[in-house]
């Protein structure tokens, strides 16, 4: 039997425009970047696309694609073995998206949810992955 709030809970869980997407789209933004949203032509719908750099950046919650950290090590109680099988599948197929783009002439950045603490941190590891920000529009 399905729990109707832990079904409540997770309809609520987004696949784009989340906190975290939010808080780096702001960061690089006030960089000077200007990026894509959500290319669907691109493998795994990065979350931001350059597309003059042909580099894309993929904001990951550490929960739902099984980072190692202490957040995304962590596995639910309940439905043990569903959990385990569908975030090993996310893993998989973000590998995967990540070969293809690679394959493709692309360059990625996985920014994690556990990462995002440190402003001056973050905002070193973008510019080491985009370069300066220029005046092409992308």
């Amino acid at each position: 039997m399905v729990d109707p709030a832990r079904s409540r809970i997770m309809r609520a869980v987004k696949g784009r425009d989340t906190g975290p997407e939010m808080k780096i789209r702001c960061l690089i933004f006030a960089m000077g970047y200007r990026y894509r949203l959500h290319r669907k032509d691109l493998p795994g719908k990065p979350d931001l696309v350059f597309p003059s750099r042909r580099k894309v950046v993929f904001i990951h919650g550490c929960f739902w694609h099984g980072h190692d950290c202490r957040r995304g090590a962590r596995i639910p109680k309940t439905n043990r073995d569903y959990w385990e099988k569908k975030i090993a599948g996310n893993r998989e197929r973000d590998d995967q998206h990540y070969q293809n783009l690679i394959s493709k002439g692309w360059a990625f950045l996985v920014i994690w949810e556990c990462g995002m603490s440190d402003s001056s941190v973050l905002e070193n590891q973008i510019k080491a992955f985009l370069g300066e920000p220029g005046r092409s529009i992308d």
